[in-house]
C-alpha cells in the first residue's frame, strides 16, 4: 500500500477529530501518531479494509488514542519518555518478578501495598498481581471471566488503590504487571447482557449461531481446551436462543475480532489500564484471538496481525508501556508472538517460555540433562528488542510443551515419555516423590497436564512426611536448582509465590464448590506468614530456601552478563546430566559467566577440557559467585554436586581488579 494513502487518510481523520482534541497542544502524541500511522492503517486495512465503515472506524481508534494519551498523568507521559529513550531498559539483568494472588497473598490491595517490605527482602522489583477485576463469584475462572474490564473486583479494593499501589512500587523501583483478558468475556458482561436482550450490536461482539450447523463445522477442527470440565466449543444459551462460542468454560464467551469495535474496546480498555500506572501488561490467551472454520482457531496470522496493532496503539499513546504474550503454545509457534519480519518485537516485547519450563521438569523426573540439552539448542531466537520470561511454577498446569522430535532424537517415544513424566509427577511411577495431580487427562488422546505446587512436585511434602532428612535435602537443593537456572538464562526470572519458602499443596479448594472440580487451585493457596517468619530462623526449611534465593537474586543483579542481549552460548559436554551455557557481558566480553548445571542425584564430573575451547579454566581456577569460592580442578576435571549449579567466573580476572 502506497504511503500516500496512509497520509491522506491521516489529514482527513485530524480534521475529524472532536474540537476537545483538534484544538489541544498534543505534541509528543501527534509526532508518535504520525510515526506509527502507516503501521496502523495498513493492518486494519488488512483486518478490516473490506468493511464500508473502515474510515468511521479509523476515525473512533484515532479518537480512542487521543483520548486516553489526553488522560495519561504527566508522571508516566515522563517516564514515557524516559523508555523511549533507554528503549533496552526492560532486557537489565536487575529485574526480578514474583507472580501472586492479591487475596491470598495479602488479603486486598491496601495489604498488598503493606506486604512490599517482604518482596523488596527478597530482592523482587517486578510485581505480576493475578487478575483482579470484577468478576461473578463462583464463575470467575479465577479472575479471567471478566463481567467489568474496568473495575476492581470489591474483595481487592477499588481502582484509586490501583493507582496508589503503582505509586508505591514507583517510589521502590518496582514494576506493576496487571493482567487484562483479551480473548473473552464472561457471560455476565455488559456486552453479553445485551446480546441476550436481542441487540444486534452486541450479538456481533461475539460469535453467536442461530443453529449447529456452522459450530459444527467449527468444530471439526478445533480441539477442546478443558475437555473434563467443559466440552465442546460452544454452549447453548437459553435467553439468548442461540449458540455462543466459549472456548475455554461455558461463562466464558469469545470476542469476535472479524468485528473491529471489538478491537477498539479492548485497546480502549489496555490503555485504561496502563494509565492507571501498569508498567507490563499481560495479554491473557492470545493465541486464541482469531477463529475461521477449518482450522484450529489457534496461533492464527489475523491474531499476530491484531498484536501488532495493539502494540502501535500502545506505541502512540503509552510507549513506556510493555506488553507479555501469554501464549502457551508448540515452541515453533511462541517466538512469533515477538513478532514475525521484524528485528525489534512488533507484537510483545515479552512471552513465556513454557518450553524451558517443561525441559526443566523433564530433566528432575529424568535425573539427566539430554531433552533438557536439546530442546535448549532447538529454542527459536527471540528478536533484539524481546525477552523471555522464564519461570519454574506458576498458577497453570504444567503442560509438556515440548518438541517429539527433540524427545525421539533424545531415544524417547514421545507419548510413553510423557505418560511417563505425568505418572512420575503424581506419584505413579515406582520410587517418585512426587505429590502432583493430572490435570485435562483426555481419554481420547491420552493427553494431560499437570497440578501441584513446586515443592510438593520435587519431593518436600513426601519428605516431611517421612521426616527423612535426605531426602528434604535433595527437594531443597532441587528447588533452588530450578531457580538458578531461571535465575541465570537469559530473561526476565518470575518467581511463584509461596515457592521461596517450600509452600506444599493445598486441599483447601476441595471445600468450595467452585473451586474442588479443578486440581489447579491447590497450587493457589493463602500465603502462610506464620510460615513465612520461619526465613529468619536458621535451619529451618523456610530459611535454607529463602536465604539461598535472596542471595541468588542479589548476584544476578550484580552480573551484568546475566542481561539479556543474545549472549548465551549452550556448549556442548560430553555428560548427558549437566547443562553447560555461558553468558557474556556485551559491553565487555571478558566478563563471563559459566553456568553448569547438575540434574543428578549424585556428584558428576565435567572435563575442563570440553571447556578451554570456550575460554574457560584457562588459569588455576574458576570461582562459583555463589558460594564465593575456588572451584578446585583434579585430574582436568571439575566436580559438580548432586542437584546443584555453580556460577563460575575467571579466579584470576577477579583477582586482579
Amino acid at each position: 500500500m502506497y504511503e500516500q494513502v496512509s497520509h491522506s487518510l491521516l489529514n482527513e481523520i485530524l480534521v475529524e477529530l472532536k474540537p476537545e482534541i483538534r484544538n489541544l497542544r498534543l505534541r509528543h502524541f501527534f509526532t508518535r501518531l504520525g510515526a506509527n500511522f502507516y503501521a496502523i492503517h495498513s493492518l486494519f486495512h488488512l483486518l478490516y479494509g473490506d468493511r464500508p465503515d473502515f474510515k468511521e472506524q479509523m476515525v473512533s481508534l484515532v479518537e480512542t488514542l487521543a483520548l486516553r494519551y489526553i488522560e495519561r498523568s504527566p508522571q508516566l507521559r515522563k517516564s514515557d519518555l524516559a523508555r523511549e529513550k533507554s528503549y533496552n531498559w526492560f532486557l537489565s539483568q536487575k529485574w526480578v518478578g514474583m507472580a501472586l494472588y492479591c487475596d491470598r497473598f495479602a488479603d486486598d490491595l491496601k495489604g498488598l501495598r503493606q506486604k512490599l517490605p517482604y518482596l523488596q527482602e527478597l530482592g523482587i522489583n517486578m510485581l505480576h498481581i493475578m487478575p483482579i477485576l470484577d468478576c461473578p463469584p463462583g464463575k470467575s475462572d479465577g479472575g479471567y471471566a471478566v463481567r467489568d474490564f474496568k473495575k476492581i473486583d470489591p474483595r481487592f479494593g477499588t481502582t484509586a488503590e490501583v493507582g496508589l499501589l503503582a505509586g508505591s512500587l514507583k517510589k521502590r523501583d518496582m514494576l506493576l504487571v496487571l493482567d487484562v483478558v483479551v480473548n473473552h468475556t464472561s457471560n455476565e458482561h455488559e456486552w453479553a447482557q445485551k446480546a441476550r436482550q436481542g441487540e444486534k450490536k452486541y450479538q456481533d461482539y461475539y460469535y453467536v449461531f442461530e443453529d449447529r450447523e456452522t459450530p459444527d463445522i467449527f468444530e471439526e477442527t478445533m480441539p477442546e481446551i478443558f475437555p473434563n470440565n467443559s466440552s465442546g466449543n460452544f454452549t447453548w444459551d437459553e435467553e439468548m436462543g442461540k449458540w455462543v462460542m466459549t472456548v475455554f468454560n461455558s461463562y466464558q464467551w469469545d470476542l469476535n475480532y472479524h468485528n473491529p469495535e471489538v478491537l477498539i474496546e479492548m485497546i480502549d480498555i489496555i490503555l485504561f489500564w496502563a494509565n492507571k500506572g501498569a508498567d507490563i501488561l499481560r495479554l491473557d490467551a492470545v493465541a486464541f484471538l482469531w477463529k475461521k472454520i477449518g482450522s484450529t482457531c489457534q496461533n492464527e496470522r489475523e491474531a499476530h496481525l491484531l498484536l501488532q496493532l495493539m502494540k502501535d496503539c500502545c506505541q502512540v499513546t503509552a510507549p513506556g508501556v510493555l506488553f507479555i504474550a501469554e501464549a502457551i503454545v508448540a515452541p515453533g509457534e511462541i517466538a512469533k508472538y515477538f513478532g514475525e519480519d521484524a528485528i525489534n518485537a512488533k507484537e510483545c516485547e515479552i512471552a513465556y517460555n513454557a518450553t524451558f519450563m517443561a525441559l526443566l521438569w523433564d530433566a528432575v523426573a529424568t535425573k539427566n540433562a539430554n531433552l533438557l540439552n536439546r530442546g535448549v539448542k532447538n529454542l527459536p531466537e527471540k528478536l533484539e528488542r524481546a525477552t523471555w520470561l522464564n519461570y519454574v511454577r506458576c498458577h497453570d498446569d504444567i503442560g509438556l510443551s515440548f518438541s517429539d522430535n527433540d524427545v525421539q532424537q533424545c531415544g524417547y517415544d514421545p507419548a510413553l515419555h510423557r505418560r511417563f513424566l505425568i505418572d512420575y509427577f503424581t506419584g505413579k511411577f515406582a520410587g517418585s516423590p512426587a505429590r502432583g495431580l493430572p490435570f485435562g487427562d483426555n481419554p481420547k488422546t491420552g493427553d494431560a497436564r499437570i497440578s501441584g505446587s513446586l515443592a510438593s512436585l520435587v519431593g518436600l511434602e513426601s519428605a516431611l512426611e517421612s521426616q527423612d532428612e535426605e531426602a528434604i535435602d535433595a527437594a531443597i537443593k532441587t528447588i533452588l536448582l530450578l531457580h538458578s537456572m531461571i535465575l541465570s538464562f537469559g530473561g526476565l526470572p518470575l518467581l511463584y509465590y509461596g515457592d521461596a519458602i517450600g509452600t506444599l499443596n493445598s486441599l483447601e479448594y476441595l471445600a468450595d464448590p467452585a473451586e474442588r472440580d479443578d486440581n489447579r487451585w491447590m497450587n493457589r493457596s493463602h500465603f502462610d506468614w506464620t510460615k513465612a517468619e520461619n526465613r529468619h530462623q536458621p535451619g529451618t526449611v523456610e530459611f535454607r530456601i529463602f536465604s539461598a534465593l535472596k542471595k541468588m537474586i542479589a548476584l544476578r543483579k550484580e552480573t551484568t552478563a546475566f542481561a539479556d542481549f543474545d549472549n548465551r552460548q549452550l556448549l556442548a559436554v560430553d555428560n548427558p546430566n549437566l547443562l553447560v551455557f555461558s553468558r557474556t557481558d556485551p559491553q565487555n566480553s571478558g566478563n563471563r559467566v559459566l553456568v553448569v548445571a547438575n540434574f543428578n542425584v549424585a556428584p558428576q564430573t565435567l572435563l575442563i577440557g570440553e571447556l578451554k575451547p570456550h575460554g574457560f579454566f584457562q588459569h588455576e581456577g574458576m570461582k562459583d559467585l555463589c558460594s564465593a569460592t575456588l572451584v578446585p580442578v583434579e585430574h582436568d576435571t571439575v566436580v559438580i554436586p548432586a542437584l546443584s549449579s555453580y556460577w563460575l567466573t575467571d579466579w584470576r580476572e577477579r583477582k586482579t581488579r
